[in-house]
Order: structure tokens, then sequence, then C-alpha cells
């Protein structure tokens, strides 16, 4: 048995094709509508009929010698023939949901998705207009949020707020645009300022986040700087028994800075251990990784967090992750309790715009940013105009 597939601009002249190659007596075994793609697939093409179609199938011919013709024998009732069966039989819907008339299905779907096609590409030619039509200092503005990695969307929008509340002098003036885009984005970034210790009442602060974003380098920053820089009594617990030498790691931390130190693995081992370390100004809590996609170990986490009745929680996340990545894990930690984001490995991030939809849509303010491995050098506490010139790429990430 032979079958072969064709790819015809319509089923009629698919079938001419078939009945050419094939013969009278072919039989049509599928038939589906098909798009082209043009400019590397991001535009859509021309629809095309694609037929599967076979000369040694028992099956009644489907294919007529006369010319396929179409005649009205009632008002508003089409008869086709010549027409396969499939054809006549199966309606086809539309996005919308609306069944046509079988006849007129795949011509009318094939139309309004031609014309779909048509509206997406001038959209797109408007959007790109717009911006063509932008002042050259605009424009520039635009390029540089690009680079930067800022969405595109979002970029966009930034320009055209620019646009229509900068004065004349200053859409002309490349250096009053940069200040006025600088303070556009300040004003939608929350920060939370350093880590406040009250005199006579322990502050207890745990980090919360998935694994490798660097929980226990960033809790043996804020240790050492409390420890050695602020002259705080300082302790220090771990609930990360999961990670392979996560312990050792931070205990190492802890015997450099001679600072106290427990490992706890259940709620009862928490409250005990809380409750020793009552006398202490500030305790940092160290976590094990969790994945955001662990519901049960999220929920373990929260019972754990509750258990140590933490003052603070700070969710941790990795600024070279991806923007959906990192918009997805501080949805999924919401339900542990965070109250303050810290955005770690700045150093490590070629660009950082991507970190912007996440600072502005998260009800999290920022805390801390980190900006490489350094204990306790490379870390400071995330401000506004420091962390909108770091998402532009306008100021180096450690500071000189």
């Amino acid at each position: 048995m032979e079958i072969r597939t064709y790819r015809a601009s319509s089923m009629q002249e698919a079938m001419e094709i078939i009945r050419r190659e094939l013969g009278p007596d072919a039989a049509i075994l599928h038939a589906r509508e098909v798009r082209r793609s043009r400019f590397f697939g991001l535009l859509p093409g021309a629809r095309q009929i694609e037929v599967t179609a076979s000369c040694g199938v028992n099956v009644p011919s489907k294919l007529k010698p006369a010319k396929a013709t179409t005649s009205l024998d009632s008002p508003g009732r089409a008869v086709s023939h010549g027409i396969p069966a499939e054809a006549e039989i199966t309606p086809l819907r539309t996005t919308g949901g609306e069944t046509f008339p079988p006849r007129w299905s795949r011509e009318i779907a094939g139309k309004l998705n031609d014309l779909h096609g048509m509206l997406q590409e001038l959209c797109q030619r408007s959007r790109l207009g717009q911006m063509a039509e932008l002042p050259e200092s605009l424009f520039r503005v635009f390029t540089d949020l690009i680079e930067a990695d800022v969405p595109e969307e979002l970029a966009r929008e930034l320009v055209e707020r620019l646009r229509s509340q900068a004065t004349g002098p200053e859409l002309q003036d490349p250096k009053l645009l940069r200040t006025q885009l600088c303070r556009l984005l300040e004003e939608r970034i929350k920060t939370t300022g350093p880590i406040t210790v009250e005199p006579g009442r322990r502050r207890l602060v745990a980090l919360i986040g998935p694994t490798g974003v660097g929980k226990t380098t960033t809790i043996a920053k804020l240790a050492a700087h409390y420890r050695l820089r602020e002259r705080r009594n300082v302790g220090l617990i771990t609930a990360d028994t999961y990670r392979i030498a996560a312990v050792e790691q931070l205990r190492t931390y802890a015997e450099i800075i001679d600072l106290p130190m427990y490992v706890v693995a259940t709620p009862r081992e928490m409250r005990e251990i809380v409750r020793k370390l009552e006398h202490l100004d500030i305790v940092f809590m160290d976590t094990a990784g969790r994945s955001p996609r662990d519901e049960i170990k999220l929920q373990e986490l929260k019972a754990l967090i509750t258990e140590a009745r933490a003052d603070e929680v700070h969710l941790v996340l990795s600024a070279p992750a991806a923007a959906k990545t990192l918009q997805l894990t501080a949805e999924q930690f919401a339900g542990v309790g965070p109250t303050a984001l810290i955005l770690t490995k700045l150093d490590e991030a070629s660009t950082l715009g991507h970190l912007l939809p996440l600072v502005r849509n998260s009800p999290l303010p920022l805390s801390y940013l980190t900006t490489g491995q350094n204990v306790p050098d490379d870390i400071e506490v995330a401000e506004p105009a420091r962390f909108t010139r770091l998402l532009l790429g306008w100021d180096p990430v450690r500071r000189r």
C-alpha cells in the first residue's frame, strides 16, 4: 500500500494533484490545515492544506472524475460536489468556538487565521514605528534599557512615561532624561534598610530560599558584620542537615568569628535552642534549600520558621536566574511567610535589568545585596538609588 502526503494552497488543488498522480480511485486518509512561518518563524505565513492519500486502500473513492462544482439547492444551503466526505461533514471551529456550516468552515477559518496573522504583524510594525518616532534622546534611553536586559514591554512603558512627564528641555538633554528615569524606577523599589537591633531584645532572623542561592555565605557575612563591626552578641542556628558539608561550612565561619552555633533537626530541638539563645542580641538561622515546586517541604519549612518565632524571614534569590524563575520562586515561597528579599550573586550576572519586574511586582521589600564571596565585605544594604543604577548598568557591582 502506497501512502503519500501532499500540500497545496487549497483542497481543490490538492485533489487535482492526487487525481493526477494516484488516479481517480485514490482514497483520502487525512486532511488538515497547516501554516508556514516567515522570517525565521517570527511572522505567520500563508495557510496550506495537507492531505494524506493512498491508492491501495479498499474504500470507496473520495475523488470524482468531474471537477468539483458548487450549487445552491435552497436558500442558504450549499451543496458541494466532488469534495471529500470529511470536508462536507466535519465542521471546523474558530478560535472563538463558533461552528460554521461545513462547506464554509475551512475557508472561513483559514481567512480568519490570515487576518489574525496580519493583525499581529501590523501591531508589531505599529509598536516599532512608535519607537522609531521618538526623539533621539528618548530612543537612546529605550535602547539602553533593552541592552540592560529590561523586558521590552516594560522598557516601552518607561519610555512612554518619560515622554509624558518630561518637559521640553529635559527631552533634549540626555543627562536630565537619565535622572528622570532613575527617579521613575526608584519610586517603585521598596527597601527595608539594615536589620535593626533593639537593646534588651533578642532578634531572630531566618534566611530561606531554593538550593544554591548562597544562604549560608550570606548568613556568614551578616553575622561577621554584626559581631565585628557592630559589636553585637551574635548566635547561629542551622537547620540545613540535608546538604553535604553545610553544617561544617557554617561551623567554620562560627569558629573564625567566635560565635556559638547550634544544629537543629526537629521543631522540638528548635524550641530548646531558641530558648537557650534568648540572652543574645541577634541570632541568624540558616535553613535547607527547598524546591519551589515541593509543597510538602515548603510546609515543613514554614512549620520550622513558626516554631522558631522568627522576627524577620528573608527570602534569598540568585540574581543570575531567569526572570520567570525568580518570579515563580517568589510566588511559591510566599506561603512560608517571608518579610524581605535578599538578592545574591550580582557579580555573576552579565546584566541585571531582568530583576526589575521582580522588585516592582513583589510585595517584599529589598533588604540586602551581595556582590561576591568575600566575608564580610561583599554585602550591602539595598538602597533604591544604588540598586536602580545597578539595574541599568550605570554603577559597578562592587564599590571601590
